[in-house]
């Protein structure tokens, strides 16, 4: 495998960090390498807040679960679907684009267009010897977020990505076994496969935690999907979303 490969297959979350803040050359070198990313039509449909400001840091740790990593991190940027530099292109051009861009179409262009720019930030910084975390915890209080960042209508702030010098790295986890993941042609319909690959993956992640935990731990995947499931999480997210000016037609 080339150097590339290896570093996306050793990935794992980091949430120690040093204190010991980016460089701006290090920063710059992060966005530059999300927006190198696809973006659908060119459309370019999110931004990124970097947030430094400590008192902005710690709030928004606060929201987002009381995560201390958050404030701690080296650098902690925030990836937002953004339509709202749309609505100003509506504007110059006299022409009114308002229905496009509250369209779920053009809401989905905004999520996939920050997710492939993160992943690309992400890599970025792991390959420069940095740790990173995704914290979706800031969808958590979402009006909270947006009034902290000061977001205008049209851009939903979607997660944070802290990202830090490493000072303790977490063990990496099992992933679903690839033919769970990856279906040929057609989308694999057996239901006694389908049960036999996730009861084979239980088995996988409860001796990860088990040796992780010196015993003190030994659920399964399913087990912690079905908790996690059953707990009504962010319930008001269509609510907020459309307040937002998106995913309205």
């Amino acid at each position: 495998m080339n150097t590339m490969i290896n570093l996306i297959n050793n990935h794992r979350s980091v949430r120690h960090f040093e204190d010991k803040p980016l460089s701006e050359e290090q920063i710059q070198m992060i966005v530059t390498s999300a927006q190198a990313a696809s973006t659908s039509s060119f459309i370019q449909a999110y931004s990124i807040i970097g947030v430094t400001d400590e008192a902005k840091k710690k709030k928004l740790a606060e929201l987002a679960g009381n995560q201390s990593f958050v404030e701690t991190c080296g650098h902690f940027f925030v990836f937002c679907a953004d339509l709202h530099r749309h609505k100003v292109v509506s504007e110059m051009e006299g022409i009114n684009l308002t229905e496009s861009i509250e369209s779920t179409e053009k809401f989905m262009v905004g999520l996939i267009d920050a997710a492939l720019a993160a992943q690309n930030a992400a890599l970025s910084a792991e390959s420069m010897g940095l740790g990173i975390c995704y914290v979706g915890g800031i969808r958590n209080n979402l009006h909270g977020i947006c009034e902290v960042l000061k977001t205008p209508e049209h851009v939903i702030p979607l997660f944070g990505l802290a990202v830090g010098y490493p000072a303790r790295e977490n063990e990496q986890k099992p992933r679903l076994p690839y033919h769970h993941i990856y279906h040929e042609n057609e989308y694999e319909q057996s239901p006694d496969q389908y049960r036999a690959e996730l009861e084979e993956y239980n088995k996988t992640i409860s001796a990860y935690y088990h040796e992780r935990t010196s015993g003190k731990r030994a659920d399964t995947w399913t087990e912690q999907m079905s908790h996690m499931f059953e707990k009504k999480k962010r319930m008001y997210m269509k609510d907020f979303v459309q307040e937002k000016g998106l995913d309205k037609i």
